[in-house]
């Protein structure tokens, strides 16, 4: 079953193993307190729940791209970009004040060049044929997808490709950073983003109708909050506060590939390998040596998987299958490969690059998007190959 292709609905009773889940979920949060103390533990506890609204509401950018590709459906565009919206209100005076409750916090900037833009196409065309980009990845894993554990691990490889020969792309051409929260001071730079998303939306919506006649909506009449499904919109209103949270919390918005990164280099580590001389890793020692509970990413990650798990229980969803088609496995390896190398490369995946980037007013975040959106389209193409659907 894809996760990114159907939303659950509940077919039979919890699962049996969800008190195992739910006392898995605990140990995380505890761990992660006390590595890196409470807030660490509370962000765990987070990406617990961005687990749980990501399953509900089928919240994956994946699918949605494809369907607008294909077909100019766009609840999924609009949803997402309600969601950039929301986050945008409380992001960019935020940032512009550099504090929030006294606590600091900063945004992802980064600089606009070729390994970006390189990077976020690679990413594009990964998401299609690997089946998700990184949130979609992990909650699907936690819905009981086999194949997307295998994505997984060739995300995490070519993650740590790409993080090996960071001393050949960081001396690719680019520009520096661009904030207009910065340049411009928040309240243009928001009434700008706004007006932006309301174009975005108005076109999304008007190729929708003019293919279709109407727009589908993206509400339910009614959401079973335990067992799902949630509406999409629901989905984006708890994915804005997950990254606002994520900011006022630990300083820094949300991201998902980077731990995979720091996965990556430490399995490497066990076979011989020294990543702390690695260019990427400069300056990041003590994460290379620290347990990965101590990690924000990490934990959060791992509680995605975790949060899916309880809500695909609760739903009477979780029924792994390990039946995956030849081409499709093959599509999982190189989908993992291109995933895991575009995000280092491009800064990011969906939610550090895109989500996280434009709500922090970088112009690095609408780069990527239009890049990966076309890395989409190409692989879109590519899927009859390996015959996926």
């Amino acid at each position: 079953m894809n996760l990114t292709e159907t939303r659950p609905e509940s077919t039979s009773g919890p699962n049996r193993s969800l008190p195992l889940i739910g006392a898995l979920s605990a140990v995380l949060i505890a761990l992660a307190a006390m590595e890196g103390g409470p807030r660490l533990g509370m962000l765990a506890a987070i990406g617990i729940g961005a687990g749980i609204a990501l399953y509900h509401a089928s919240f994956g950018f994946t699918a949605a791209w494809r369907r607008f590709i294909l077909e100019g459906r766009s609840a999924g565009l609009r949803a997402q970009i309600i969601m950039l919206g929301l986050a945008s209100l409380v992001f960019f005076p935020a940032l512009a004040a550099g504090h929030v409750f006294g606590n600091p916090v900063a945004g992802f900037v980064f600089p606009v060049g070729i390994a970006l833009v390189t990077g976020a196409f690679l990413f594009g065309i990964g998401m299609q044929i690997g089946g998700g980009c990184g949130s979609g990845t992990l909650f699907t894993i936690g819905g009981g997808s086999v194949r997307m554990v295998v994505t997984l691990i060739f995300f995490i490889i070519g993650s740590t490709i790409a993080t090996a020969t960071a001393d050949i792309w960081f001396q690719w051409p680019k520009f520096g950073a661009v904030s207009i929260v910065s340049s411009f001071g928040w309240q243009p730079a928001l009434l700008a983003m706004l007006i932006a998303l309301a174009l975005l939306f108005f076109v999304v919506a008007r190729t929708e109708k003019s293919r279709h006649g109407t727009l589908a909506s993206i509400g339910l009449p009614e959401t079973r909050w335990l067992t799902g499904p949630w509406a999409i919109v629901v989905g984006a209103v708890a994915l804005a506060l997950v990254n606002i949270a994520t900011l006022i919390i630990s300083g820094w918005p949300w991201g998902i590939t980077g731990a995979f990164a720091l996965w990556g280099a430490k399995i490497s580590a066990w076979f011989g390998a020294n990543p702390a001389t690695w260019v990427f890793f400069a300056g990041q020692e003590n994460a290379l040596a620290r347990s990965v509970f101590s990690d924000v990413t990490s934990v959060m990650d791992f509680g995605i998987i975790l949060g899916a798990m309880i809500a695909a229980m609760l739903a009477g969803k979780f029924k792994p299958s390990f039946a995956i088609p030849a081409r499709s496995l093959v599509a999982a390896v190189l989908g993992g490969l291109l995933l895991g190398i575009g995000a280092r490369l491009g800064t990011g995946c969906n939610i550090g690059a895109f989500f996280s980037g434009t709500v922090s007013g970088s112009l690095h975040g609408w780069v990527w998007l239009a890049f990966a959106f076309l890395g989409n389209v190409a692989g879109v193409r590519l899927r009859p190959l390996f015959r996926l659907d």
